[in-house]
């Protein structure tokens, strides 16, 4: 060995050794400063690394095998005997690459370490007024805020649906990084006494709770738009996001000068985020309406008050002067400011929700989200359009990704579930269940989903029964209490436990159930499908007209809704009224036409189930066939429990269907 490093300390490889690290320390530290600020990839710093590590031992044995001299460079001559030689040139070159291992191992995780993660979410800005009712002023510079940081798309920023949860709740900010999936969390104060405003902010590290940035403003309160604008920039630039010219100009843009329509708008965007609560949805139209009185060139309001109204076309009130004022609205938004994200989004609710146009709403969606890249919303909207064309994959990517923003969200999850459920996928339908019962474990439609999917997989009704008996005793809204004893009717008919289900029925009131579309109809129908299989065919009949009554007076007011025409075939047919049950199916697959990949099957569902009231058994088998064939909500299993397919349990071929398709009789 002591020949061998005199025999390194002859050739001058120690210098060349030391040469080398000084230089290779120099490039990475270089490139660890220049690379993210050139936005370059991360596996572009480890790759220079792992080169210059490479090149350690190469370096060495070129150290041993030449050197420089003034006549240039020239091999070193030899002193030892050959055998030696290759001795020692296999020592020098193992040392380099064990030395070159060993500061790998060590340098390369800080390298990966390195990347700024740029994942954020911007928690609700706490109010210090003295006027409980600035807490909507407060309300409105955070969401700005956060819509501002959302148009970024090199930042990945988490929805207002789920930041909300922690407004005046005492959170650890690494707690809440971990629950939300993020590095960085915003937090702020603002203060207001007439027309001065006070807003403090801090940017901290959610992995080690350390102040990343923080800023205090002091400003009129017409220059609260300035002040979003500052704050999402500054931001942006602490995490190293790219911004765009475009996006820097969408910061900029204020959305209105009058701040009392400012104030509105901030209200009525806070009451429409509830979607299951009829009168704050009324609110919220007024106070749209009341920003956009204020301001007629309030751009963003008027597209947000769009989209209102078509959430009431698709889920309360689908009326002709709905959908014209949704369109109307949307329309208006765009002529205002061509390139407002918001505006195409609802549009495109407006073409989705208003006219079943799939291609022309997933066009405005598309737009929307180059605009919007960190919308939860524009991500839901653009899967619930391609799973109507068939595009399960890219559908259940775009809903994920809409989860992955809106984590604390069970809209986003219940969504895919309906995906996995209807690819029959039951297993995943269960754990995207099961994790948003985890959220929200007294959520109604949750509970739905999760006792449909336990009904259409094994038959198994006691799923269903152990979560109406947990909502009696629970503290749920009178609403939620309606559609919990609709549900519990539904179940006794489905469980052929017809007394009880009739008495459940009988005991629905009706001044209260018919301010819910859809339950008034199912009440009589219950009680009617009750009766005739309790034999009592006079009170059976007299129960579906009074269903056949109230679907009418419906489709006054909403006649393009397929829903309401498939209802009322299903009670004509019950009436024996088979060419007007015929006709409204029909005009039902034509609102809503088995091309549609997601609705379609729902409504041919019905369709069946109307030829098989009418003893068309040779259709009904038919139609069963095709839907247990591809993606839908029928399966073999949903056959052989619901008696809404009695008509054709004789039939020899509806006993094939169940066995082709995995139930056991």
């Amino acid at each position: 060995m002591s020949g061998f490093f005199e025999e390194v300390k002859r050739r001058k490889v120690y210098r060349v050794a030391a040469a080398y690290v000084i230089a290779a320390g120099g490039i990475i530290q270089l490139a660890s400063a220049a690379f993210p600020a050139w936005e370059l990839p991360n596996w572009a710093l480890r790759l220079v690394i792992v080169l210059l590590l490479v090149g350690f031992p190469i370096a060495l044995i070129l150290a041993w095998a030449f050197d420089v001299t003034a006549q240039g460079i020239k091999t070193t001559p030899t002193a030892a005997p050959r055998r030696q030689v290759r001795r020692n040139v296999i020592m020098l070159a193992t040392a380099g690459v064990v030395m070159s291992a060993a500061v790998g191992f060590f340098v390369l995780p800080r390298a990966s370490a390195h990347k700024i993660d740029k994942s954020i979410a911007v928690l609700p800005f706490q109010n210090l007024s003295d006027d409980p009712q600035n807490a909507y002023f407060a309300d409105g510079i955070q969401d700005d805020v956060l819509t501002s940081l959302s148009k970024i798309g090199d930042l990945r920023v988490i929805s207002r649906t789920s930041v909300m949860q922690y407004r005046d709740k005492a959170a650890n900010v690494r707690d809440i990084g971990k629950a939300l999936g993020v590095s960085n969390v915003l937090e702020g104060s603002v203060r207001r006494a007439g027309n001065k405003v006070r807003v403090n902010v801090q940017l901290i590290d959610a992995n080690s709770d350390e102040h990343v940035w923080a800023n205090d403003y002091d400003r009129d309160v017409t220059d609260v738009f300035a002040i979003q604008s500052d704050l999402a920039q500054k931001i942006a630039e602490a995490l190293q996001a790219k911004l765009s010219p475009g996006e820097k100009s969408m910061m900029e843009r204020k959305p209105t000068e009058n701040g009392e329509a400012y104030l509105a708008f901030v209200q009525a965007h806070n009451l429409s985020c509830a979607f299951e609560d009829l009168e704050k949805l009324k609110q919220s139209e007024q106070l749209y309406a009341r920003a956009i009185e204020l301001d007629p060139n309030f751009a963003l309001a008027i597209a947000r008050y769009s989209q209102l109204e078509s959430w009431f076309l698709h889920d309360i009130d689908r009326t002709p002067e709905r959908r014209e004022k949704a369109r109307t609205l949307a329309e208006r938004a765009l002529q205002l400011q061509p390139d407002l994200p918001e505006a195409h989004l609802a549009l495109g609710f407006s073409y989705y929700y208003g006219d079943n146009n799939y291609d022309a709403a997933l066009r405005e969606f598309e737009i929307a989200q180059r605009g919007l890249p960190n919308e939860s919303e524009v991500y839901l909207a653009i899967g619930a359009i391609q799973r109507r064309q068939g595009k399960w994959a890219e559908s259940t990517a775009n809903l994920q990704k809409a989860a992955s923003l809106n984590p604390k969200d069970t809209w986003p999850l219940q969504n895919l579930a309906f995906n996995y459920q209807m690819l029959r996928d039951f297993r995943k339908a269960n754990q995207t269940v099961d994790h948003a019962l985890a959220l929200d474990p007294k959520a109604f439609g949750l509970l739905e989903v999760k006792s449909k999917l336990a009904i259409v997989e094994n038959g198994d009704f006691g799923v269903a029964e152990r979560a109406l008996a947990a909502l009696q005793s629970a503290n749920i809204s009178n609403a939620e209490k309606l559609k919990a004893a609709n549900a519990r009717a539904d179940i006794f008919l489905l469980e052929r436990k017809y007394q009880e289900g009739l008495q459940a029925a009988e005991n629905l009131p009706d001044d209260q159930i018919a301010a819910f579309p859809g339950h008034l109809w199912s009440k009589y129908y219950y009680i009617g499908f009750a009766r005739k299989a309790l034999h009592d065919d006079t009170g059976a009949r007299a129960a579906f007209l009074k269903a056949k009554t109230t679907l009418e007076d419906q489709l006054k007011r909403s006649p393009d809704n397929p829903d309401i025409h498939i209802q009322l075939a299903k009670v004509l047919a019950f009436l024996s009224e088979k060419d007007s049950a015929l006709a409204e199916a029909q005009r039902a697959t034509e609102l809503i036409p088995q091309s549609d990949a997601f609705g379609g099957p729902e409504i041919m569902s019905g369709v069946a189930e109307v030829y098989a009231t009418l003893g068309e058994n040779d259709r009904a088998i038919e139609i069963l066939d095709g839907l247990l064939s591809r993606p839908s909500g029928v399966t073999a299993q949903a056959l052989k429990v619901n008696p809404i397919w009695d008509p054709l349990r004789n039939d020899p071929r509806f006993q094939g269907l169940i066995d082709k398709y995995g139930a056991k009789a």
